[in-house]
Formats: structure tokens, C-alpha cells, sequence
């Protein structure tokens, strides 16, 4: 499966509109001095330098949308925090209040039944395990806003239909060239106990972080089993015929249908969780294939499509999540991913 769907890029900015061709080949990246791979090369809407996007810190996976200012001329600075203040955080992610709640208190469960070669052996999902300490998990859930309010976004843990995109009815995973993976029922109710617990405010164990060369992403904030659903990728789900010149590099495959008009991707930037922020591995070098702790799968849930992001191996403590963009079809560029 291809989890991220390749578009076209815009060679330069807007501005660039008004230079003559003699000027657009002279232009150089300011980084490197190359003025080579000249479809990675992205002008300033300000000073009309050149830069690759792969030269940039935080790299840029594709142009972004509308104007866009090089690191000289923005004014663009640190993310700004979002208040740790509860309250606040409750109000932003819409958790359930209830006189239970208000210290978001983590509630006991009881151990999964069966031996650890009988779970294997099966290879059930497991539920994210909380940190026990609410004002850490106060700490994740800040950082999260923080990131969903720097890029614009509102937080959303369902995938969404807007008015002028796919509807609801488009999503049938009988559509799926091949046909798709049917989840079962008992890693079904894991997946519903996931989204149960984040509404009651038992985050997963997550924390969003700002890296000066790959900007916004993910760190486990405590041990993740082999086999854990870290979380669902989510968004407004719209038809790829639709998105095929879309800017954005968020985009993930929903449902690859024989009929290409019935595909369905998945578009974060208005609305989305944490899943937007994990990034993808360099699957051309050997060390960036190394990195790789999750798996992104799809799968069948009542006859919709889903995809979920679940450990692939142990992950440590502090650990970065990574998975692969591509799956098998090598569809998407990374190869200048860190």
C-alpha cells in the first residue's frame, strides 16, 4: 500500500511569474550554490531567492501552499506555546467533564487475559498505555496544541466529510482494488477502547516536539509495546481527483479503488490529530530504514476504511516515531528525508 500520495510541484513561487527565463536559470540554491534539481527549487515571495526544498531547516517535503518567505525574510520564530493551563486544554481537545475528570485522572484497567505466546500467536492489537501522572499527560496534550495551532489546524480524532468533498457513502472498503483487510471484532473494540480513553483525557503516551531539521514530530514519552495502536491518521476525507494538484504533504491514501474516481485520500491540514505530525523514514539509505518503529496499515471497520498507525517493534522511551510513506510502491519521494 501507498500510504502518501505523490502531486505535482510547483517549480517556483508566484512571484516568480514576472522573472524571465534568463533570470529563473541563473537562479541557485542559497544553501548548496546548485542550481540542479530546479523542480525542488523554491523562490521566496519577498527577495525571489532560491532554495532547495530539501535544503531548508525544517526541510520542506513539498512547495507549501499560498506565499511562501524564506528564513532571512520570515519573521517566523519558535512555535509558541500553548498554555499549560487545564482548563484550557480541556476546552481545545473537548474532553468529557465529569467531577471524575477534572484532575484527568487515569483509571485503572484490568490486564488483558491470555499468556504472551497465545498473544503473539494471534497477533491482537493492544490499547496505548497513559502515563499515570495528569500533569504530565497535561505536558502531551499541550504540546499537541501547540503544533495543531502553529500549522492552523483544529484538533479532530475522526475522520471527517465536508460539504463539497467525498461523502460518508464514498467510504466502502468493498471498493478497495484487491480488497482490504478486514480488522476483528476484538481488535476492533481496542481500537474504539483508544478513542474512549482519549475522550475521558487518558492520552497516549506522546509528546510533540519542534526539531530545528525536521520540525514538528514525535517522541514516545514512555515504553510502546510491539503491537500498540499509537493512533488513527485522520482528516477530511476527499477524492484524490480532487487533490491531484493539491500542495499539501500531509495527504494519505484511504481507499486505492480499480475505479480511479472512487479514490479517496485523506487531507489533515484543516483537521487532524497527532498522526500528522510523525514523520517518514528515508526508505533509499539503510540507516533511514533503521528508524522505522510503526507500521501504517488499512483496514476494514465496518465496511469503512481506516488507517491506523501501530507499532511495529518495541519502542523505547524518548524513541522518535517513523514509518514508511511508501509501503511497497515506492510512490513518494524521500529520499532527502533526514
Amino acid at each position: 500500500m501507498a500510504p502518501k500520495t505523490p502531486f505535482r510541484r510547483r517549480t517556483n513561487a508566484p512571484s516568480s511569474s514576472s522573472l524571465s527565463s534568463a533570470v529563473l536559470d541563473a537562479i541557485r540554491c542559497e544553501e548548496c550554490g546548485s542550481g540542479e534539481s530546479a523542480d525542488k527549487l523554491l523562490l521566496c515571495d519577498r527577495c525571489d531567492r532560491g532554495f532547495h526544498l530539501f535544503c531548508l531547516r525544517p526541510i520542506l517535503a513539498c512547495v507549501p501552499k499560498g506565499l511562501w518567505f524564506c528564513p532571512p525574510c520570515s519573521a517566523e520564530k519558535r512555535p509558541k506555546r500553548f498554555p499549560l493551563i487545564q482548563t484550557r486544554i480541556i476546552d481545545f481537545f473537548r474532553i468529557q467533564r465529569s467531577s471524575g475528570l477534572e484532575k484527568l485522572e487515569c483509571r485503572k484497567r484490568k490486564k488483558r487475559s491470555g499468556g504472551l505466546v497465545v498473544a503473539k500467536k494471534k497477533r491482537k492489537l493492544l490499547p496505548f498505555n497513559p502515563i499515570e501522572d495528569p500533569d504530565r499527560r497535561l505536558e502531551q496534550m499541550a504540546s499537541l496544541a501547540t503544533a495543531l495551532t502553529a500549522t492552523g489546524a483544529v484538533f479532530s480524532n475522526e475522520l471527517t466529510y465536508r460539504p463539497g468533498m467525498a461523502p460518508r457513502s464514498a467510504n466502502r472498503a468493498a471498493n478497495e482494488n484487491g480488497g482490504m483487510q478486514v480488522l476483528s471484532k476484538e481488535d476492533v473494540e481496542t481500537l474504539n477502547l483508544c478513542k474512549r480513553m482519549m475522550e475521558r483525557g487518558e492520552w497516549p503516551p506522546l509528546m510533540v516536539v519542534h526539531d530545528p531539521l525536521e520540525g514538528f514530530t514525535v517522541e514516545a514519552d514512555r515504553f510502546i509495546r510491539d503491537l500498540t495502536i499509537v493512533t488513527e491518521y485522520v482528516g477530511d476525507v476527499d477524492y484524490l481527483k480532487n487533490r491531484e494538484h493539491d500542495d499539501g504533504d500531509s495527504m494519505m491514501t484511504l481507499l486505492s479503488a480499480a475505479n480511479a474516481a472512487r479514490s479517496l485520500v485523506i487531507c489533515p491540514d484543516q483537521r487532524s490529530n497527532i498522526a500528522r505530525f510523525i514523520n517518514g523514514i528515508n526508505n533509499h539509505t539503510r540507516e533511514g530504514k533503521k528508524k522505522q518503529n510503526l507500521k501504517c496499515v488499512r483496514f476494514s471497520v465496518d465496511g469503512e476504511c481506516r488507517v491506523l498507525l501501530v507499532a511495529n517493534r518495541d519502542i523505547s522511551r524518548g524513541e522518535r516515531l517513523y514509518y514508511d510513506y511508501n509501503g511497497s510502491e515506492q510512490e513518494y519521494p524521500t529520499e532527502h528525508f533526514v
